[in-house]
């Protein structure tokens, strides 16, 4: 008894030691293993960025495949229908109307052919996709949206709401804008510094962002209050995961000696993690991405190969590892496809893009449960986030939270959401948000725009000073009038 007693003190001693081994639990997702496509199924000869930027620099949904690109001047990205697989001719159409590098991109949740872009040109802009993929260059965007004073660097969707877009400067300032209008209508300014990445809980209610002061932070994103704060001195944060609906985050950092790491953490307490754990002895970022229907977290190493792939409990220990996923070829970021993009006949759980810079190669990695039966295996797809909005922006904007709206898997998931994009008309030139007009001291941002600004106000000189004659003109005419009415012999 005694010998018992001591091996389960040892064991709850050691126990976040123990969660790396695999341990015989009885779990469905114990044997996912990751699949690469074949070649043939693979994107090639394209020229992704060498931007340094912590993105993924990729995004990709049922029907699309997107990829930011080396480009001279300006900034541009791809996009490929997902059909249209190998390799991609060099003149390829692009999206090329950004002045400066493109440093984010993501697909609209909720309507197939919308994706926003950011850059260092201090834009977001709002791109329509024709139905088959681009025939030519797109260089006019839908929208085009200013507020932020330097580059951008994140834009995210609003997970439940339609037309609700997020993105993150390194002015330190999040806006969140309203499509329906083209204006941003809040600002959060807590940050200090710049910050790294957004993520949001199921609802949206609740937004998470790591800085590059540290700090971690959980903020409601209406009021842009700050509900809790970790300094993270020992774990120096980069990515936050909202962990579906579990009240829980989970970040991945640096550790004190420049080990990776990973930290469990309550939203409602962030005093302290609930759990730390070291990865390995790499120097690249850690990028993670969890999937709230299977409960399985996948970490993935910028500039290595692999994927490690946990599966979260409620309890103690929280994480239990189950496998890696191993590549000789180094990821540059991942795209990950939605759910109601995957294969269910094949079991697949999740699919990766892997950004190949080396040889100009996007590789898709499906995560594949291994079962013998043919039919739809409904413990593996359960109820999942679909393609309709559960709020409109008016009704987000004004307090309300919803759930988003569920679908199932197994039939007519391929359904198209019938939502469609309507640019709105846009007038005024001033963007006022809490009282400061963010458009005031927009900087020109390249020499091509100060050229451009230069011109304009040539121009708009020219135009004042005609309008100015003209007036000049008028007012001797009609002081001559004056003159004659007076001097005319009706008045004497």
């Amino acid at each position: 008894m005694r010998d018992l007693h001591k091996s389960s003190v040892l064991g709850s001693k050691h126990g976040s030691l123990m969660s790396w081994r695999p341990q015989y639990r009885s779990s469905k997702f114990r044997n996912v293993y990751g699949k690469v496509a074949s070649r043939e199924h693979c994107f090639d000869g394209i020229p992704i960025t060498k931007n340094v930027h912590d993105n993924h620099f990729c995004a990709v949904n049922a029907r699309f495949l997107a990829i930011v690109t080396e480009s001279a001047g300006g900034g541009s990205f791809l996009v490929i229908p997902l059909e249209q697989t190998g390799r991609i001719e060099p003149n390829y159409p692009k999206v090329c109307g950004h002045q400066g590098n493109v440093l984010d991109i993501k697909w609209n949740p909720f309507i197939e052919n919308i994706i926003a872009s950011c850059s260092e040109d201090t834009s977001v802009r709002i791109w329509e996709i024709p139905e088959g993929g681009l025939k030519r260059n797109m260089t006019e965007a839908v929208l085009e949206l200013y507020g932020h004073s330097r580059r951008v660097g994140l834009v995210e969707w609003h997970p439940t709401t339609n037309n609700i877009l997020f993105s993150a400067g390194y002015d330190y300032k999040v806006l969140i804008w309203n499509l329906d209008i083209g204006e941003p209508v809040k600002m959060i300014d807590c940050h200090t510094d710049v910050i790294l990445c957004m993520s949001f809980n199921t609802d949206g209610s609740l937004l998470a962002t790591t800085c590059k002061d540290k700090k971690l932070r959980v903020v409601e994103p209406r009021s842009g209050r700050v509900l809790q704060e970790a300094s993270c001195k020992n774990h120096r944060v980069n990515r936050v995961v909202f962990l579906g609906s579990t009240k829980r985050l989970l970040t991945t950092g640096v550790s004190r000696w420049n080990t990776r790491q990973i930290a469990l953490w309550d939203q409602e307490d962030l005093s302290m993690p609930l759990i730390e754990e070291e990865i390995d002895g790499l120097s690249g970022l850690l990028f993670p991405f969890y999937d709230a229907d299977t409960h399985m977290l996948y970490l993935a190493g910028k500039g290595d190969g692999n994927i490690r792939y946990y599966e979260i409990g409620s309890e103690k220990p929280y994480l239990s590892y189950l496998m890696e996923f191993r590549s000789p070829a180094p990821q540059k970021g991942l795209g990950v496809m939605p759910k109601h993009g995957l294969d269910v006949t094949a079991c697949e759980v999740f699919r990766f893009y892997k950004l190949v810079t080396l040889k100009g190669l996007i590789e898709p990695i499906s995560m594949i449960v291994p079962r013998r039966s043919e039919t739809y295996q409904e413990d593996i797809y359960p109820m999942t986030p679909g393609t309709e909005p559960a709020l409109t922006p008016d009704e987000w904007l004004s307090g309300v939270n919803r759930d988003p709206i569920l679908m199932s898997l197994k039939e007519g998931y391929k359904k198209t959401s019938k939502i469609v994009f309507k640019a709105p008309v846009r007038e005024k030139r001033s963007v006022v948000v809490n009282g400061i007009d963010l458009l005031e001291n927009v900087p020109p941002r390249t020499e091509n725009e100060l050229l451009r600004m230069f011109f304009r106000q040539q121009d708009e000189i020219r135009r004042l000073k005609d309008e100015l004659s003209q007036k000049d003109i008028r007012i001797r005419q009609l002081q001559l009038e004056l003159k004659n009415l007076r001097n005319s012999p009706k008045n004497n």
